[in-house]
């Protein structure tokens, strides 16, 4: 009991004051995805070291930031996943999975709330791809 009022406080207080939560004036990958299911919405643009009209492993994720509506989890999951991806290779970037993100999150979801949870994740691989 004790562990889900805490989850709950870490989440409200990432709501509250997100980190990463705004728009990059001229990202060099952007991607915008909705789930179907609930409605959420997430917007994430990247803003690349080096950048080149040819794209790197090496280059770095200089600057994420996210935008967006939905429930506390996908826009946790947004805020926490912009944060944590900031210095980081694309390599090292691409690399990133479900248990990832579920890990930065800190929960145990519930089947209907993963897909919540792992929007963030959908709209960096559709960033990354392009």
């Amino acid at each position: 009991m004790l562990e889900d009022q805490l989850y709950r406080q870490e989440l409200l207080d990432i709501i509250r004051n997100p980190s990463n939560r705004g728009e990059i004036a001229k990202p060099d990958l952007e991607a915008r995805l909705v789930n179907p299911l609930c409605g959420d919405e997430i917007k994430l643009q990247l803003k690349l070291s080096n950048n080149q009209e040819l794209r790197t492993n090496n280059q770095k994720v200089e600057k994420a930031t996210f935008s967006g509506n939905g429930c506390a989890i996908s826009q946790a999951s947004a805020s926490l996943l912009a944060e944590y991806i900031e210095g980081k290779n694309l390599e090292e970037v691409r690399k990133l999975n479900s248990s990832d993100i579920l890990g930065l999150i800190g929960i145990n979801s519930t089947p209907s709330r993963l897909g919540c949870a792992l929007l963030s994740l959908e709209v960096l691989r559709k960033a990354i791809a392009k």
